[in-house]
């Protein structure tokens, strides 16, 4: 798999050895990125992180800072080994190896605030929708803050998400891509 744009741009980063993962289709990665635009100073969270492409392409593009949650060791492990393989900064990234749904009030408690949420949960399993319930419940969003979803066509997000607006979906085969914003305090209900 390789970096689509920014500084490390044609990089090559490896995959987790020895489990089977999804990787974010580069095709994917590239629209979403032009979708978000300029991610330049902006703290990242990626959970189900896998081999970390999706933060490790943010911070090519310029982000402050990206956390990496993934629970599988194998995954840490290559998130940990693409990011030393490019000479990244060790201030620009966290790495926990965590259950996502167990790091989220962990980070809340912190008060820590992201400015871009990538989620790309496993297919079937309905935890997209899940997810969102939870980060909707911390307060980890940023107030101009972005939460991309990747799913599967099949797997609906229509839960009651009263901390996010709708604000675009976009489909790849069959891939979905649903981005929400964090509803502001001025528009949330009375």
């Amino acid at each position: 798999m390789r970096i689509i744009g920014g500084e490390y741009k044609s990089r090559l980063i490896a995959m987790p050895k020895g489990i089977e993962i999804r990787p974010t289709q580069d095709k994917v990665r590239e629209a979403i990125f032009n979708i978000l635009g300029d991610v330049s100073g902006k703290n990242a969270l990626e959970l189900f992180a896998g081999s970390g492409a999706f933060g490790i392409e943010a911070i090519s593009r310029g982000a402050k800072c990206v956390t990496f949650v993934d629970n599988n060791f194998r995954c840490t492990k290559a998130i940990k080994a693409n990011l030393g393989s490019l000479d990244v900064n060790a201030s620009k990234y966290n790495i926990i190896r965590a259950n996502a749904l167990s790091a989220l009030p962990r980070m809340a408690k912190q008060k820590e605030r992201f400015d871009i949420i990538f989620l790309d949960p496993p297919y079937y399993k309905g935890m997209g929708k899940i997810c969102l319930i939870n980060i909707g419940s911390y307060d980890i969003v940023s107030p101009v803050g972005l939460v991309l979803v990747e799913h599967f066509k099949k797997d609906a997000l229509d839960a009651e998400l009263e901390r996010f607006l709708f604000l675009d979906e976009r489909r790849y085969g069959d891939t979905v891509i649903t981005i929400l914003r964090k509803v502001s305090q001025a528009y949330e209900k009375i």
